[in-house]
C-alpha cells in the first residue's frame, strides 16, 4: 500500500476532483444558469466531497 503523504495523493480526493470539474461545466448550461440557487447548491454539496475527504 502506497504511503499517503498529502490529501491530494488519496485517490477517492482525486476522483472527487474530477466530479466537481464535472458538475461545473455541466452546470454553465442549460435550465441550471437560469435557476442560481440550484446550481449553487449542486456545486456546494460537489466541492464539500472533496473537502470532507481532504
Amino acid at each position: 500500500m502506497p504511503k499517503i503523504e498529502r490529501f491530494e495523493d488519496i485517490q477517492a480526493w482525486q476522483k472527487a476532483r474530477e466530479l466537481v470539474k464535472e458538475i461545473y461545466s455541466v452546470s454553465n448550461a442549460g435550465a441550471f444558469t437560469r435557476d442560481f440557487g440550484l446550481r449553487d447548491q449542486i456545486r456546494r454539496a460537489s466541492v464539500s466531497i472533496m473537502l470532507n475527504i481532504a
